[in-house]
């Protein structure tokens, strides 16, 4: 098993920004590739990045692209997500994810085998 929790989040104003973390345990951390989501209120959980073990080729969904950006640090078995320009459009709850590292990217919540707890954004106008 791995655990994942997620910190971060709380409130910030429309146009700010907020940094979530994510730490990991209990499996080797670089055999696996690492996703964020995010689920807002009556939605279904949205895709938003995803990067391989070694936080190569990052890919983003399109409604973050240019404003989010994924990281992680495998030394410290950690991983992140940039948040800027943030709109209440953003106001959701979100969720670290991992899966075992292969060469496809994958943006469904079913290949995600370990999730976080839930961090909640709000971001207000």
């Amino acid at each position: 098993q791995m655990q994942l929790v997620g910190s971060g989040g709380g409130l910030v104003q429309a146009g700010g920004s907020m940094r979530l973390s994510c730490s990991a345990s209990g499996r080797t951390f670089t055999d696996y590739a690492l996703g964020w989501f995010r689920q807002a209120p009556g939605q279904e959980r949205e895709f938003l990045a995803t990067f391989n073990w070694s936080g190569s080729y990052p890919f983003y969904a399109d409604s973050v692209r240019g404003r989010f950006t994924i990281s992680r640090d495998n030394a410290k078995f950690m991983m992140y997500l940039q948040m800027n320009n943030l709109t209440p459009a953003d106001t959701a709850i979100y969720y670290c994810a991992a899966r075992p590292s292969s060469s496809v990217v994958e943006v469904t919540t079913a290949a995600y085998n370990y999730w976080g707890q839930g961090i909640l954004v709000t971001a207000s106008e």
